[in-house]
């Protein structure tokens, strides 16, 4: 209240004649005169300097800006304890990650592991955790599937599913198409970087990508029944696999492992119990307990223990090589099928990075670049699938563990994939009776914070309509078409709601606030009043193809004058008079149109004066743009308007727009600048003038 009096104290009173752009143009703005050639241009651009050389490696090597300056004493302790956190999280996420890639589990520890590496030197942000990721594992997992299925490795003189599929190949094939995916994710990720280009994940909305991490989470969670129930089925891909892997799911109840089940429910449990407690407790807990390793641990020994596999038949993760694998080039003979695929994985995981990136730098107070996060994530991806990895991008989960457990730079990250080359390289063997169960709980129970996104439905339906559609559509489309098929419906989707948006523009007839400057909607505010003889016209959009027409016919609508309806008023009234040898100075009559009334009546014809506005003003205080078709439509409406007596002029058009309008020829001998205005002000300052220096008859009075 204080500071409102303070603002009520304030004084703005300023004198000036009124302004007009022909005025603006002749006497207050020159234009400065560029001088300098594109070759100049190019030249200052390319110039090469060792402050320019030395910019560009601290933008590449983001690491350079931090490392010499990294104090030991106040960070190194809290980055080890971080990184032992989260590598300890790491190492089962990332066997379990790599059931939803179709690969086999060793492939999950090296995308653990190389792309951790080098995200510590390329990446910008301190605290996201990179490596495997629910939804991007599956997108590969979709497009392995669908170009290996298990029909085209069948054997033709097996018994049983189980003895005729050959494993080996079709897993030798799947890794082959996860790796070269991989490859062109990573390009795709550079090349956009290295163009500047990290904007496009502007256009991934934040509902569309909580409605699609919602729906691919729906889909993971699916692709997991079978592990959880102990049964082989097939695995689908493409539109409405979801519903094909639920009832072949569902089909195969009947023959569920119980060992496998019981083993499965009880790691659901445990882990939604730690997951529970860490977050109850997290300000009293000085590291969340670790409820993935344990689990990793303790269900790896209960199932070496009692011989699960071979008693029991309950599916183990199987044979995990010791030792990294020797680089390797991808199949580039694939890459004409798997572009589109690649394209989208690349958006996704880069949308991921930077939304968590954005989050934690908005909160410890750095900026993070979104060309180099895209490049440092396409070098994490293109690089390490020379070893054999798949996509990744930052894990939320993860994520909130190296932060939360004090991680303060990306030395976190080092630590934590170096104790997964540890295993790696020296106990991954070890892990060779883990239950691929119990993988499937973790990656279930990791899903709960993706699930609580349905809590923004009821938000949204408060709050924004076209965004709850949007969310919805994206859900919807991507549980049935697919990931893929998904995200090109929802983004297509969204860019239709933003032509919805500037298709039907909140239109209003403005009024003037007395003894302001201020010119208010008239049907949303009291104070404000219309002024006699002028009609002030304001629309939230710009003027181009696909809205121009609507433009003036709402235009029409709202000042309730329309020059063809005028003109025909005119004609009518004069064959009137003609027929009735009427007064000359009677007034005009305009002609409505269809009304309630006696209709062999003439009079009902003309049911009021003709329109005693004189101007009508333009107010293009929110338009950004112009084309041609819109210039045109604006330019006929005003000499439209003109035939029937009424002046229209232009106010608030911004410095951009008027340039467009010059290189689009509006303003000719005709029609000249004199009807721009830079305030809604001066236009109606003008409009008020120049009706009363206009009105000649000498019983007229002028206010």
């Amino acid at each position: 209240m204080q500071e409102n009096h303070a603002y009520s104290q304030l004084i703005y009173r300023i004198q000036r004649p009124v302004y007009n752009e022909t005025v603006i143009r002749t006497q207050l703005l020159n234009r400065k005169e560029n001088t300098t050639t594109v070759c100049q241009k190019l030249a200052q651009k390319f110039q090469c300097s060792s402050k320019k050389a030395k910019a560009v490696a601290l933008s590449f090597l983001p690491i350079l800006t931090w490392l010499p300056s990294y104090p030991v004493k106040k960070y190194l302790f809290a980055d080890v304890v971080s990184g032992l956190s989260t590598g300890v999280v790491q190492l089962p996420q990332g066997l379990a990650y790599a059931l939803l890639a179709a690969v086999p589990p060793v492939y999950g520890l090296y995308s653990s592991f190389y792309p951790v590496l080098l995200y510590t030197f390329f990446g910008t942000s301190r605290h996201v955790s990179i490596g495997t990721f629910a939804v991007i594992s599956l997108m590969i997992g979709g497009v392995a599937v669908r170009e290996a299925p298990d029909n085209d490795f069948l054997s033709a003189n097996a018994s049983n599913m189980s003895e005729a599929i050959d494993v080996r190949g079709r897993d030798a094939k799947r890794i082959e198409v996860a790796v070269m995916v991989t490859t062109l994710v990573g390009i795709i990720q550079i090349v956009l970087g290295l163009l500047r280009f990290g904007f496009v994940a502007i256009y991934l909305t934040e509902p569309l990508v909580r409605g699609f991490t919602t729906a691919a989470s729906m889909h993971v969670v699916i692709s997991q029944l079978k592990y959880l129930l102990g049964v082989e089925t097939q695995r689908f891909s493409g539109p409405l696999s979801a519903i094909y892997s639920v009832k072949a799911a569902l089909s195969k109840i009947p023959s569920t492992n119980v060992p496998t089940l019981l083993l499965g429910l009880a790691c659901l449990v445990f882990l939604y119990v730690i997951k529970v407690l860490n977050e109850r407790f997290k300000k009293k807990l000085p590291i969340p307990i670790p409820g993935e390793i344990i689990i990793v641990i303790v269900s790896t020994g209960v199932s070496y223990g009692l011989s699960l596999s071979k008693d029991y038949n309950v599916h183990i993760v199987g044979t995990i090589p010791t030792g990294l694998l020797l680089p390797t080039a991808p199949n580039f003979f694939l890459l004409p099928k798997l572009l589109t695929d690649s394209f989208a994985i690349a958006i996704v995981g880069f949308s991921m990075d930077i939304s968590l990136a954005k989050i934690f730098a908005l909160k410890y107070g750095y900026s993070v670049d979104g060309n180099q996060e895209l490049i440092a994530l396409g070098l994490c991806n293109f690089i390490g699938s020379f070893f054999q990895t798949f996509s990744v991008t930052s894990s939320m989960s993860r994520s909130l563990v190296q932060e939360s457990t004090g991680g303060k730079t990306q030395i976190a990250g080092l630590l934590a994939s170096l104790l997964v080359l540890v295993v790696v390289v020296a106990i991954g063997f070890v892990f060779e009776p883990l239950p691929q169960t119990a993988l499937a709980a973790i990656i279930m129970v990791n899903l709960i914070g993706m699930f609580k996104q349905f809590r923004d439905i009821p938000a949204l339906w408060r709050t924004s309509k076209i965004e709850l559609a949007i969310w919805l559509a994206a859900f919807v489309a991507s549980v049935l078409l697919g990931l893929d098929y998904g995200l090109l419906v929802s983004i297509a989707f969204a860019i239709l709601t933003v032509i919805y948006r500037t298709q039907s523009p909140k239109s209003s007839i403005m009024g003037h606030v007395p003894d302001t400057g201020l010119y208010c909607d008239v049907d949303e505010y009291e104070e404000a009043a219309e002024i006699e003889g002028i009609k002030i016209f304001h629309s939230n959009s710009s003027i181009y193809f696909a809205n121009s027409d609507l433009y003036v016919n709402t235009l029409k609508e709202k000042t309730g004058i329309n020059p063809e309806d005028l003109q025909t008023a005119r004609k009518a009234q004069k064959k009137q008079k003609g027929k009735t040898n009427s007064n000359q100075s009677s007034p005009l009559k305009i002609c409505l149109g269809n009304r309630q009334g006696d209709s062999n009546s003439e009079e009902a014809v003309f049911l009021e004066p003709l329109s005693t506005v004189h101007s009508i003003i333009l107010d293009w205080t929110a338009a950004t743009f112009i084309d041609s078709v819109g210039a045109k439509a604006i330019k006929q409406a005003i000499k439209d308007y003109a035939t029937v007596d009424v002046r229209v002029v232009i106010a608030c058009c911004n410095r951009n727009l008027l340039v467009e309008l010059d290189d689009l020829q509006f303003f000719t001998k005709d029609m000249t600048t004199d009807i721009v205005f830079p305030t809604v002000h001066d236009a109606v300052l003008h409009c008020l003038y120049s009706n009363s220096h206009a009105s000649a008859a000498p019983t007229s009075s002028t206010t």
